[in-house]
């Protein structure tokens, strides 16, 4: 039989799992006081597979120390170091001479007990080149998403999807079975990543690729939760390891030399080390591990927390699912909170209190009575996504507080441009200012030059940031439903939202602290433009034809909106072009479009406007009292551009309603589909240069302006144009659901309809009676159902139809 080799990667930094690895490689955390790469070497050797390679770049000596050649754990190890990361298929490459038959790939820093013997009959059953090793994941938006058909084969790959492409609860593991051959594919010392850039090739070239499933037990050690959890299983008996020390009864663990004090309380499961000493009355409650050549001090409590080796607590101290490395000294009468981290060779002094959720990175002191409420920071550390659908929100002072702000401020400006220049404006309430000040206080920190052009909607700041070619834009506003919720909205050199990958690189910057900072004498003075609507709004006026006609007719307009800065400046920008226009205050009202609609029609008002509190949208009203509201404004803007020759092409989020095809069609025009999130449409939007669309769509005001010039020019009533467009039956609904059912229900939905189904985003089956979109929210445990229909009683049947098999499918993975 062939002889299989083995790689394992192990030159990841784990800056997530940060101050944890600040001093030692990822693949050498302890997992029950042993690296979680020993494991790895142990589950190879146990399937006879003894000579590895490891692939090295970050603090590689403690590895190789440790390792050696490998002799002392039954197998034969060789290194190979790369002196700047090259990526998964770049590091292995570096190892092919050493691989001159069927080779397995596995991480140093993931927990498993697969069966690779049965991987590799599958492997080879197959007569397959690359095989992958997939599990499935309920949450899988971290992880590589691996569809494949019924016989196993690949075809598609997605890399850390959003909700909107988890078309499978079916992850990469990153265990990979693979034959020499497919290293010829690129060169060695090239930058070059399997899931990114060999797989897909392989797939495109038609090499058989496949799948291998497993149901054993798989977990990425990538951030402290996944770190605890694999602790917990183990201590469960989920998954059958070899443990250092041994059971003395069930659930509980004593390493050799350990003493445990009189009245000591140990609640199973539990795990201690070698050579340590529990003092009286102590109490170990389950879930908690400790490590080699501790002391823990009489009358403490240890909860679910992970003792390194070296730990010296001392008495009446309480640690309650904490993470403490080695060598850290903890004085009496201490409280360590959930999810805290306390860095190797740091020292907390007594009745010093560390907060949920802080990180202490090596080597810090705290001083005695200390509230640690912050981290302090030498590295990197890992916490929840800061973005969602389109910004950042959270309560004032609660979520964004002044620090909050101040951080980010910098993070953005580090990631977009070291000394660059950003706009920044704030709607008129004081918080908002507050928030903008902190954000200023963070960018100046990286020597970065601000303009300042005070209270200002969000267009405002897009269009600002063009006219002074920045390199980006920060809007605050406050939200127009809940006074205390705050919405940061980031821009980038276009005056866009920011892509994704822009966040993610912010989000990182942001949680690990990876700053730029300048020196005293590099800070920039703020230049404040206290004036900047008139630019704004002489360039308004700029993109309009017919301001004298507009003039002549003069046409009498109610406006309304819950932000008086975007009311007024909306007032001034149409009295300048020549219309009358009369303010309403309904801020304080529920229904603000029914009690808007009456006022026009009984006013005799030729139209009534609500522009949203950012002044980016609009709802209009003709003099009749008929509502335009989303969807039909597109339509309404789209017939108005073809019609004016202002645009030949349209762009559309993937779940707008397809008559717009129709539309485009009568007009020789063409539609281009986008996802829909905010960032991908409006830089589609920008890149093919449609500046129509754009102002009908992100800037409320100047879209007033562009309607009025058509229907004044053109001598049209806004309530015949409104006649003009097409006939078409749209629905939308919210089902509720698990976070860890969504990819599980696209999955399942997908199988289903392999025939009339579309993965662009979500799932988008096409019916003979019209079609649905199934698309599940970004921010909320949620499905979207989007329905369009050939009549409003096909799309009522569709929607019934699709709300009930996603509720028989969540309700069967109850």
């Amino acid at each position: 039989m062939i002889k299989i080799k083995a790689v394992i990667m192990s030159g990841g930094q784990g800056s997530r799992l940060r101050p944890l690895t600040c001093h030692i490689p990822k693949p050498m955390v302890p997992i029950l006081n042993k690296p979680v790469m020993e494991y790895t070497v142990e589950l190879l050797k146990y399937h006879n597979i003894k000579d590895i390679a490891v692939t090295l770049h970050y603090l590689p000596t403690m590895i190789t120390e440790y390792f050696g050649n490998g002799e002392d754990f039954g197998v034969d190890m060789d290194y190979y170091i790369e002196e700047t990361p090259l990526g998964t298929g770049g590091s292995v490459k570096n190892a092919e001479d050493f691989l001159d038959s069927t080779f397995i790939v596995v991480s140093g820093d993931a927990f498993t007990n697969i069966d690779l013997n049965k991987a590799l009959d599958f492997h080879r059953n197959k007569n397959s080149k690359a095989t992958l090793i997939l599990k499935k994941e309920p949450i899988p938006l971290e992880y590589g998403v691996v569809i494949t058909d019924e016989d196993g084969r690949i075809t598609r790959f997605l890399e850390k999807p959003s909700w909107g492409e988890v078309f499978s609860d079916t992850i990469n593991t990153g265990i990979y079975i693979l034959e020499p051959e497919v290293l010829n594919y690129y060169k060695k010392g090239e930058k070059f990543d399997f899931s990114k850039d060999l797989f897909p090739r392989l797939l495109g070239d038609d090499i058989p690729i496949y799948g291998y499933i497993t149901d054993e037990y798989w977990c990425d050690i990538g951030d402290l939760n996944s770190y605890i959890k694999t602790h917990e299983d183990l201590l469960n008996k989920e998954i059958n390891m070899k443990f250092k020390s041994r059971e003395i009864k069930d659930g509980i663990w004593i390493g050799e030399g350990t003493s445990i004090g009189s009245g000591v309380n140990l609640i199973p499961p539990i795990y201690i080390g070698e050579n340590s000493i529990v003092e009286e009355n102590t109490t170990i409650e389950p879930y908690s591990v400790i490590g080699d050549n501790c002391h823990i001090g009489k009358n403490s409590s240890i909860k679910r927390s992970i003792l390194w080796n070296k730990v010296f607590v001392s008495a009446n101290s309480q640690i309650r699912k904490g993470v403490i490395c080695d060598s850290v000294k903890i004085k009496d009468g201490v409280k360590v909170y959930e999810e805290a981290v306390i860095g190797t060779n740091s020292k907390v002094s007594s009745r010093a209190t560390i907060n949920p959720n802080v990180k202490i990175w090596p080597h810090k002191i705290i001083e005695q009575g200390s509230i640690v409420k912050e981290n302090l920071v030498w590295g990197s550390k890992v916490s929840k996504n800061i973005f969602g659908y389109r910004d950042i929100s959270g309560d004032a002072n609660i979520d964004i507080t002044p620090e909050f702000s101040s951080r980010l401020g910098t993070a953005f400006a580090s990631v977009v441009k070291e000394d660059g220049l950003f706009i920044i404006s704030s709607d008129e309430h004081n918080s908002s200012s507050l928030i903008k000040n902190c954000l200023i206080s963070g960018i100046l920190s990286t020597g970065s030059k601000i303009i300042d052009i005070d209270k200002a909607s969000l267009p405002m700041c897009r269009f600002a940031v063009k006219h002074f070619q920045a390199n980006g834009g920060i809007q605050v506003r406050v939200d127009s439903l809940d006074e205390n919720k705050i919405h940061i909205e980031l821009l980038n050199s276009n005056g866009g939202n920011i892509s994704r990958n822009l966040e993610r690189k912010i989000e990182n910057a942001f949680t690990i602290e990876d700053f730029k900072r300048c020196s005293a004498e590099r800070v920039k003075d703020i230049v404040k433009i206290y004036n900047f609507s008139s630019i704004y709004i002489e360039e308004g006026r700029k993109i309009l034809k017919n301001i004298s006609k507009i003039k002549r007719k003069s046409p009498n307009i109610l406006i309304s909106s819950k932000s008086d800065n975007v009311k007024y400046l909306a007032k001034e920008f149409l009295e300048s072009i020549g219309c009358s226009v009369e303010m309403k205050d309904y801020s304080y009202v529920k229904d603000l479009i029914k009690i808007m609609s009456k006022e026009v029609k009984k006013e005799k008002f030729d139209l009534g406007i609500i522009i949203s509190e950012d002044g980016e949208n609009l709802v209009l009203i003709d003099s009749s009292g008929k509502v335009l509201r989303e969807e039909e404004f597109s339509l309404l803007s789209f017939l108005i551009g073809f019609k004016s020759k202002e645009i030949e092409e349209v762009v559309i989020p993937y779940n707008f309603p397809r008559v717009i095809e129709d539309m485009a069609e009568k007009f020789n025009g063409k539609v281009h589909m986008t996802k829909t999130n905010i960032s991908d449409m409006m830089a589609e939007i920008i890149n093919r240069d449609c500046l129509y669309q754009y102002i009908l769509n992100f800037d409320g005001i100047w879209a007033i302006g562009k309607i009025l010039d058509f229907l004044i020019g053109k001598n049209i009533s806004l309530n015949n144009l409104i006649e003009e467009l097409p006939k078409y039956y749209y629905l939308e609904k919210q089902i509720p659901c698990r976070w860890e059912d969504k990819g599980e229900v696209l999955r399942k939905l997908i199988e289903e309809n392999s025939e009339s189904i579309e993965t662009f985003e979500g799932a988008r089956i096409i019916d003979d009676r019209g079609w649905v979109l199934v698309l599940p929210d970004n921010e909320k445990p949620i499905f979207n159902l989007y329905v369009e229909g050939f009549s409003e009683e096909y799309a009522e049947e569709l929607s019934n139809f699709y709300n009930d098999k996603i509720q028989k499918i969540l309700e069967h993975s109850t």
